[in-house]
């Protein structure tokens, strides 16, 4: 378990930044989907907690089989999704992601929203306990973002909102920016399989950390978009926002729990047993069919032409066999 606490300061106040992000995910998230891939919104509606009072739940499925690294892409199937349960009670916030081909895979993400510039350092001390985390700042101005998220439109350091008269974040501007807020995420990652635990956590955060900056970054680059808003024009907006967006995706494949199906091929075992098999190989569906011919658009060897040599001692030699990786990108986006 790998656990950070995220700090971001915004050019807002936390009341603001209410309609901000909301208007800001609904839009985010229509614009990363296509037919087949994308953000299916299960469920959104009203919820009361006895503890936190109302706020507002929301499912969805994230279906993002080509955004995941090549290596991740050679054994996940299509049908692989994240589940996203967000609980709203703003300004605080908690989210749970889980996988449904990794059930050991779990991130959870509590959030705070204050009217400060990211000083507060016991706002998460109940929620840690004994826990140890890094505290990572991320300045949604100056922080180096993916190029393959990069637009000269959302570049806040030369962006000034018409309406708010805010904007061209200079170096420092934390220190002077008025208004500005926080927003304080407790980020938990689990992913328990021995031998990927560090690698896959340490992974994991880098892809937080990269849309949360991508996601803040935009929620200001579009304030004069959503500024005028009220909740329920806002909440309007996601409704309609979201009835496209499903029907952008397309029709998508059965949903199927592939941990739960792994777990019905494992032999009968005592009540203790874990609940995911302990299989090394693939199971058959996901596996290549042996009697499949192998397609052969190129000769399985390369020799190159002989070369006259001077001397008589010349010999044609055949070139080694060499081959090379193409490296490829290994986001998560």
């Amino acid at each position: 378990m790998l656990v950070k606490e995220y700090r971001i300061c915004m050019p807002l106040t936390v009341e603001e930044y209410r309609i901000g992000q909301l208007y800001m995910i609904s839009k985010h998230s229509h614009e990363q989907s296509d037919r087949g891939e994308g953000v299916e919104v299960v469920q959104n509606e009203p919820f009361h907690d006895p503890t936190h009072g109302q706020g507002q739940f929301t499912e969805k499925r994230v279906y993002l089989n080509s955004k995941l690294p090549s290596w991740a892409r050679a054994v996940v199937p299509r049908i692989f999704y994240v589940t996203e349960k967000a609980w709203n009670y703003y300004p605080h916030t908690i989210t749970e992601y889980t996988c449904s081909f990794l059930p050991k895979f779990s991130i959870h993400i509590e959030t705070k929203y204050e009217d400060n510039k990211g000083c507060n350092d016991t706002i998460f001390d109940s929620e840690l306990k004994d826990q140890e985390r890094e505290v990572c700042f991320i300045d949604i101005a100056y922080d180096e973002i993916p190029e393959r998220y990069y637009k000269e439109s959302e570049d806040l350091r030369y962006f000034r909102s018409e309406k708010t008269s805010r904007g061209m974040l200079q170096e420092g501007w934390r220190d002077t920016q008025e208004p500005i807020m926080c927003s304080y995420k407790l980020v938990t990652v689990k992913f328990e399989v021995w031998g990927l635990q560090t690698r896959v956590e340490q992974f994991v955060h880098k892809v937080v950390r990269d849309i949360l900056l991508l996601g803040h970054r935009q929620a200001f680059a579009w304030v004069d978009e959503w500024i005028d808003m009220t909740m329920d024009e806002v909440r309007e907006y996601e409704r309609t926002i979201q009835e496209a967006t499903n029907q952008k995706i397309g029709i998508f494949p059965p949903s199927i729990s592939i941990g739960e199906t792994l777990s019905s091929l494992a032999p009968n075992g005592p009540a203790s047993a874990p609940p995911t098999p302990l299989y090394t190989d693939a199971p058959e569906f996901l596996s290549v069919p042996k009697d499949r011919p192998r397609k052969k658009s190129a000769p399985e060897t390369l020799t190159l032409r002989e070369t006259a040599r001077s001397g008589p001692e010349a010999t044609s030699e055949p070139a080694p066999n060499r081959s090379s990786l193409s490296p490829e990108s290994n986001q998560l986006e």
